[in-house]
Protein backbone atom coordinates (compact mmCIF):
# COMPACT_ATOMS: atom_id res chain seq x y z
CA UNK A 1 0.00 0.00 0.00
CA UNK A 2 1.22 3.42 -0.57
CA UNK A 3 2.82 5.89 2.13
CA UNK A 4 -0.33 7.41 3.79
CA UNK A 5 -1.30 11.13 3.39
CA UNK A 6 -1.36 12.97 6.67
CA UNK A 7 -3.47 15.56 7.58
CA UNK A 8 -3.19 17.40 11.35
CA UNK A 9 -6.66 18.85 12.49
CA UNK A 10 -7.80 20.80 15.53
CA UNK A 11 -11.16 21.47 15.15
CA UNK A 12 -10.67 24.94 13.54
CA UNK A 13 -12.94 25.78 10.05
CA UNK A 14 -8.90 26.08 8.58
CA UNK A 15 -8.45 22.34 10.17
CA UNK A 16 -11.53 21.29 8.32
CA UNK A 17 -10.61 22.45 4.87
CA UNK A 18 -7.17 21.30 4.97
CA UNK A 19 -9.40 17.75 5.49
CA UNK A 20 -11.13 18.10 2.21
CA UNK A 21 -8.23 18.81 0.29
CA UNK A 22 -6.16 16.10 1.46
CA UNK A 23 -9.70 13.75 1.47
CA UNK A 24 -8.97 14.59 -2.70
CA UNK A 25 -5.02 14.53 -2.99
CA UNK A 26 -5.34 10.82 -1.38
CA UNK A 27 -7.93 10.11 -3.64
CA UNK A 28 -5.86 11.22 -6.42
CA UNK A 29 -2.86 8.82 -4.91
CA UNK A 30 -4.74 5.73 -4.24
CA UNK A 31 -2.83 5.86 -0.61
CA UNK A 32 -5.11 5.97 2.57
CA UNK A 33 -5.26 9.17 4.93
CA UNK A 34 -4.03 9.61 8.39
CA UNK A 35 -6.00 12.48 10.28
CA UNK A 36 -3.92 13.03 13.43
CA UNK A 37 -5.35 15.28 16.39
CA UNK A 38 -2.47 16.32 18.96
CA UNK A 39 -2.50 18.50 21.73
CA UNK A 40 -2.07 18.91 25.22
CA UNK A 41 -5.81 20.30 26.34
CA UNK A 42 -8.06 17.71 26.61
CA UNK A 43 -10.68 19.77 24.64
CA UNK A 44 -11.54 22.29 22.36
CA UNK A 45 -14.86 24.87 22.69
CA UNK A 46 -15.97 25.58 18.61
CA UNK A 47 -18.51 26.08 17.08
CA UNK A 48 -17.80 25.18 13.80
CA UNK A 49 -17.40 21.03 15.36
CA UNK A 50 -20.58 21.19 17.14
CA UNK A 51 -22.09 21.71 13.95
CA UNK A 52 -20.04 18.44 12.21
CA UNK A 53 -21.08 16.72 15.03
CA UNK A 54 -24.69 17.98 15.25
CA UNK A 55 -24.27 18.79 19.03
CA UNK A 56 -25.81 21.74 20.19
CA UNK A 57 -23.46 23.08 22.30
CA UNK A 58 -19.69 24.57 21.21
CA UNK A 59 -17.83 22.07 23.66
CA UNK A 60 -16.45 18.86 21.83
CA UNK A 61 -13.76 16.33 22.70
CA UNK A 62 -10.54 15.06 20.82
CA UNK A 63 -12.82 12.04 19.83
CA UNK A 64 -15.65 14.28 18.09
CA UNK A 65 -13.19 16.15 16.11
CA UNK A 66 -11.34 13.33 14.83
CA UNK A 67 -14.47 11.60 13.98
CA UNK A 68 -15.85 14.88 12.10
CA UNK A 69 -12.82 14.67 10.37
CA UNK A 70 -13.04 11.42 8.81
CA UNK A 71 -16.72 12.21 7.99
CA UNK A 72 -16.07 14.96 6.42
CA UNK A 73 -13.44 13.45 4.14
CA UNK A 74 -15.90 9.94 3.48
CA UNK A 75 -18.42 12.42 2.09
CA UNK A 76 -16.24 13.24 -0.75
CA UNK A 77 -14.72 9.77 -1.09
CA UNK A 78 -16.83 6.91 0.43
CA UNK A 79 -14.00 4.04 -0.10
CA UNK A 80 -11.32 5.98 0.66
CA UNK A 81 -9.37 4.04 3.78
CA UNK A 82 -8.88 6.71 6.50
CA UNK A 83 -7.24 5.78 10.32
CA UNK A 84 -7.67 8.13 12.80
CA UNK A 85 -4.99 8.99 16.10
CA UNK A 86 -5.39 11.04 19.09
CA UNK A 87 -1.79 11.76 20.54
CA UNK A 88 -1.34 14.20 23.86
CA UNK A 89 1.58 15.99 22.53
CA UNK A 90 2.83 19.29 20.80
CA UNK A 91 0.88 18.81 17.86
CA UNK A 92 4.17 20.03 16.07
CA UNK A 93 6.19 17.70 17.30
CA UNK A 94 3.49 14.97 16.74
CA UNK A 95 2.90 16.26 13.14
CA UNK A 96 6.95 15.77 12.44
CA UNK A 97 7.21 12.48 13.42
CA UNK A 98 4.35 11.53 11.02
CA UNK A 99 5.85 13.07 8.27
CA UNK A 100 8.52 10.68 8.71
CA UNK A 101 6.54 7.67 7.23
CA UNK A 102 3.70 10.16 5.20
CA UNK A 103 3.78 10.56 1.30
CA UNK A 104 3.12 14.44 2.63
CA UNK A 105 1.73 15.76 5.24
CA UNK A 106 -1.57 18.30 5.14
CA UNK A 107 -1.71 21.54 7.08
CA UNK A 108 -4.46 24.71 7.50
CA UNK A 109 -2.65 28.05 7.36
CA UNK A 110 -3.58 28.44 11.07
CA UNK A 111 -5.04 27.23 13.64
CA UNK A 112 -7.46 27.68 16.13
CA UNK A 113 -5.32 30.33 18.37
CA UNK A 114 -5.01 32.43 14.61
CA UNK A 115 -5.34 35.80 15.46
CA UNK A 116 -5.79 37.02 11.90
CA UNK A 117 -6.74 34.68 8.40
CA UNK A 118 -3.65 36.45 6.83
CA UNK A 119 -1.20 34.86 9.46
CA UNK A 120 0.25 31.64 8.92
CA UNK A 121 0.01 29.38 12.56
CA UNK A 122 3.42 28.33 14.38
CA UNK A 123 2.22 24.62 13.84
CA UNK A 124 2.13 25.26 10.51
CA UNK A 125 5.36 26.99 10.10
CA UNK A 126 7.21 24.76 12.13
CA UNK A 127 5.94 21.58 10.34
CA UNK A 128 6.80 23.14 6.85
CA UNK A 129 10.20 24.10 8.27
CA UNK A 130 10.87 20.85 9.90
CA UNK A 131 9.51 17.89 8.03
CA UNK A 132 11.51 15.18 6.23
CA UNK A 133 8.52 15.21 3.43
CA UNK A 134 6.67 17.76 1.52
CA UNK A 135 3.94 19.83 4.00
CA UNK A 136 0.81 21.63 2.00
CA UNK A 137 -0.21 24.49 3.50
CA UNK A 138 -3.91 25.16 2.56
CA UNK A 139 -3.83 29.07 1.74
CA UNK A 140 -6.13 30.99 -0.54
CA UNK A 141 -9.73 32.30 -0.08
CA UNK A 142 -10.97 30.07 -3.97
CA UNK A 143 -12.17 26.36 -3.32
CA UNK A 144 -10.37 24.19 -1.20
CA UNK A 145 -10.48 21.46 -3.12
CA UNK A 146 -6.84 19.85 -4.55
CA UNK A 147 -8.90 19.52 -8.02
CA UNK A 148 -11.56 21.18 -9.91
CA UNK A 149 -12.41 25.58 -9.43
CA UNK A 150 -11.12 26.61 -12.28
CA UNK A 151 -7.52 26.94 -10.87
CA UNK A 152 -5.81 23.58 -12.12
CA UNK A 153 -2.29 24.58 -13.45
CA UNK A 154 0.74 24.43 -10.92
CA UNK A 155 3.16 26.81 -10.53
CA UNK A 156 6.70 25.97 -9.49
CA UNK A 157 9.70 28.08 -8.30
CA UNK A 158 12.81 26.89 -10.32
CA UNK A 159 16.31 26.48 -9.41
CA UNK A 160 19.10 26.52 -11.63
CA UNK A 161 19.00 22.65 -11.63
CA UNK A 162 16.76 19.89 -11.32
CA UNK A 163 15.40 19.80 -7.56
CA UNK A 164 12.95 17.61 -5.66
CA UNK A 165 10.64 20.60 -5.48
CA UNK A 166 10.40 20.36 -9.54
CA UNK A 167 10.07 16.42 -9.73
CA UNK A 168 7.52 16.74 -6.98
CA UNK A 169 5.61 19.42 -9.54
CA UNK A 170 5.97 17.39 -12.21
CA UNK A 171 4.63 14.24 -10.61
CA UNK A 172 1.79 16.28 -9.51
CA UNK A 173 0.66 17.72 -12.36
CA UNK A 174 1.09 14.16 -14.35
CA UNK A 175 -1.36 12.83 -11.59
CA UNK A 176 -4.07 15.68 -11.92
CA UNK A 177 -3.37 16.13 -15.80
CA UNK A 178 -2.95 19.95 -15.56
CA UNK A 179 -0.04 22.37 -16.58
CA UNK A 180 2.74 22.93 -14.65
CA UNK A 181 4.11 26.23 -14.65
CA UNK A 182 7.97 26.72 -14.14
CA UNK A 183 9.01 30.17 -12.82
CA UNK A 184 12.47 31.53 -12.32
CA UNK A 185 13.04 34.87 -11.42
CA UNK A 186 15.73 37.07 -12.21
CA UNK A 187 17.17 40.32 -11.07
CA UNK A 188 20.07 42.81 -12.77
CA UNK A 189 22.06 44.55 -10.79
CA UNK A 190 21.31 48.23 -10.71
CA UNK A 191 25.29 49.06 -11.60
CA UNK A 192 25.10 47.15 -14.31
CA UNK A 193 22.58 48.93 -15.66
CA UNK A 194 24.47 52.49 -15.79
CA UNK A 195 28.22 51.48 -16.28
CA UNK A 196 27.69 53.11 -19.92
CA UNK A 197 24.58 54.88 -21.78
CA UNK A 198 25.29 52.60 -24.77
CA UNK A 199 24.78 49.83 -23.00
CA UNK A 200 21.43 50.16 -21.75
CA UNK A 201 19.70 47.75 -21.94
CA UNK A 202 22.55 45.10 -22.63
CA UNK A 203 22.74 43.49 -19.27
CA UNK A 204 18.88 43.33 -18.58
CA UNK A 205 18.80 40.55 -21.64
CA UNK A 206 22.17 38.94 -20.48
CA UNK A 207 20.56 38.51 -17.30
CA UNK A 208 17.31 37.03 -18.92
CA UNK A 209 19.15 34.72 -20.96
CA UNK A 210 20.83 32.87 -18.08
CA UNK A 211 18.20 32.80 -16.38
CA UNK A 212 16.20 30.96 -19.33
CA UNK A 213 18.98 28.38 -19.68
CA UNK A 214 18.87 27.46 -15.89
CA UNK A 215 15.20 27.04 -15.94
CA UNK A 216 15.82 24.74 -19.02
CA UNK A 217 18.56 22.87 -16.86
CA UNK A 218 15.89 22.43 -13.43
CA UNK A 219 13.31 21.33 -16.42
CA UNK A 220 15.83 18.79 -17.55
CA UNK A 221 14.30 15.70 -16.25
CA UNK A 222 11.06 16.78 -16.60
CA UNK A 223 8.62 13.76 -18.44
CA UNK A 224 7.88 14.39 -21.54
CA UNK A 225 4.02 13.87 -20.81
CA UNK A 226 3.78 17.01 -18.49
CA UNK A 227 2.46 19.94 -20.25
CA UNK A 228 5.28 22.71 -19.33
CA UNK A 229 4.49 26.21 -19.57
CA UNK A 230 8.10 28.25 -18.74
CA UNK A 231 8.43 31.57 -17.91
CA UNK A 232 11.55 33.77 -16.54
CA UNK A 233 10.17 37.57 -15.02
CA UNK A 234 12.16 40.07 -13.72
CA UNK A 235 11.77 40.52 -10.40
CA UNK A 236 12.37 39.43 -6.75
CA UNK A 237 11.37 35.45 -6.54
CA UNK A 238 8.94 36.40 -3.39
CA UNK A 239 7.00 38.85 -5.51
CA UNK A 240 7.06 36.97 -8.43
CA UNK A 241 5.65 33.62 -6.99
CA UNK A 242 3.73 35.35 -5.01
CA UNK A 243 1.81 37.28 -8.27
CA UNK A 244 1.81 33.63 -10.34
CA UNK A 245 0.39 32.31 -7.01
CA UNK A 246 -3.36 34.17 -7.57
CA UNK A 247 -4.24 32.13 -10.24
CA UNK A 248 -3.07 28.98 -9.49
CA UNK A 249 -4.15 26.01 -7.90
CA UNK A 250 -1.05 24.96 -6.34
CA UNK A 251 2.32 26.81 -6.02
CA UNK A 252 5.48 24.59 -5.12
CA UNK A 253 8.58 25.77 -3.80
CA UNK A 254 11.52 23.96 -2.51
CA UNK A 255 13.48 24.12 1.16
CA UNK A 256 17.25 23.44 2.26
CA UNK A 257 18.02 20.04 3.13
CA UNK A 258 17.64 18.96 6.69
CA UNK A 259 20.93 18.20 7.26
CA UNK A 260 22.45 21.68 6.78
CA UNK A 261 23.22 24.41 8.99
CA UNK A 262 21.09 27.41 9.23
CA UNK A 263 17.32 28.64 8.63
CA UNK A 264 15.28 25.57 6.52
CA UNK A 265 12.62 28.14 5.57
CA UNK A 266 14.18 30.43 3.22
CA UNK A 267 12.84 34.21 2.18
CA UNK A 268 11.01 33.00 -0.80
CA UNK A 269 9.14 29.76 1.15
CA UNK A 270 8.76 31.89 3.99
CA UNK A 271 6.99 35.13 2.58
CA UNK A 272 4.51 32.73 0.17
CA UNK A 273 3.35 30.51 3.03
CA UNK A 274 2.19 33.43 4.96
CA UNK A 275 0.59 35.48 2.04
CA UNK A 276 0.14 32.82 -1.28
CA UNK A 277 -3.48 33.19 -2.85
CA UNK A 278 -3.66 29.39 -3.45
CA UNK A 279 -1.94 26.11 -1.47
CA UNK A 280 1.38 25.94 -0.72
CA UNK A 281 3.93 22.88 -1.12
CA UNK A 282 7.51 23.16 0.83
CA UNK A 283 9.43 20.18 -0.08
CA UNK A 284 12.56 19.36 1.30
CA UNK A 285 16.03 18.66 -0.82
CA UNK A 286 17.38 15.42 0.04
CA UNK A 287 21.21 15.18 -1.14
Amino acid sequence: MNQPLVVGVDGSEPSLRAVDWAADEAALRRAPLRIVYASLWERYEGPALAREVGGSSGRVAAEDILAAAAQRALRHHAELPVTTADMLEEPERALVREARGASAVVVGSRGRSGLADLLLGSVSLTVAAQADCPVVVIRGNHSNRAVGGGRDHIVVGAADGPTAAVRFACEEAKRRGVPLEAVRAWRCPLHETVDHPLLTGEPERLHEERAAKELEAALADAPEEVRLRRRTVEGPARRVLLAASRDAGLLIVGRRCPGRPGPRLGRVAHTVLHHSGCPVVVVPEVE
